[in-house]
């Protein structure tokens, strides 16, 4: 009975979700599983299926929720979040969760080409769009570079900061993309589940003198964005 039931939930719900009947939130676990006379666990097989596909999503203590379309995330062209997700007629937000400077470990070391323990710039920040936490993300900076930057706000885009301030502008820039899962701690910023799946991204960026000035490390949602490339 379970396979054929959640695969019959599955598909009831995705017809609704594609068709617009369903838009927002899902009802309650307890009220779908009255509404299709079946079992919480049988139930949640279905769900996750759905979360699978990226046609729903779950927030802790919350519910369970309508994906929104997708953002279309291009690495060739050389925008920042704000824009990005502005262009594609959403609104992006940012909340600053720590700006510090702290020694480099091996990780960090390695994307920046300095040596391990020198001290960087760490940003960290959790993003939206729409309203919905999308992206963790950890920015570290080489301090030769950006003297006194601690004092900006960082709700604004990084690289607009670093041209009205420092006039530096980003030259070369290395991608690596790999799927991952969310640790507890990034796991609780986003709202999700610990070991729910995530693409990671990490762009080390150099400004238009060749110098590698600062990295990124980004952890998304992974029915928040599809990558787009025009070659």
């Amino acid at each position: 009975m379970s396979i054929n039931n959640a695969s019959f939930i599955y598909h009831t719900l995705s017809e609704q979700i594609r068709s617009g009947r369903l838009t927002h939130q899902l009802p309650a676990e307890r009220r779908l599983s009255e509404l299709f006379n079946t079992t919480r666990i049988t139930l949640r097989d279905a769900l996750m299926q759905l979360e699978h596909q990226g046609l729903i999503y779950r927030e802790n203590r919350r519910g369970w929720f309508v994906s929104p379309s997708r953002i279309h995330y291009n690495p060739l062209l050389n925008f920042n979040f704000n824009r990005m997700v502005s262009s594609q007629g959403r609104t992006p937000s940012t909340q600053v969760l720590s700006s510090d400077i702290i020694p480099a470990n091996a990780q960090v070391s390695r994307w920046l080409a300095i040596t391990e323990g020198q001290p960087v710039i760490q940003i960290r920040r959790a993003r939206r769009i729409d309203n919905r936490l999308v992206l963790y993300a950890e920015h570290y900076l080489n301090p030769a570079y950006f003297p006194h930057i601690l004092q900006f706000d960082f709700t604004q885009s990084l690289s607009e900061i670093y041209q009205q301030h420092y006039g530096l502008t980003y030259g070369k820039v290395r991608f690596d993309m790999q799927s991952t899962a969310l640790s507890q701690s990034v796991a609780n910023v986003l709202k999700m589940s610990e070991g729910s799946p995530a693409l990671q991204i990490v762009r080390s960026n150099q400004d238009q003198h060749g110098r590698l000035i600062d990295c990124d490390y980004e952890l998304w949602r992974h029915d928040a964005l599809s990558v787009c490339v025009d070659v």
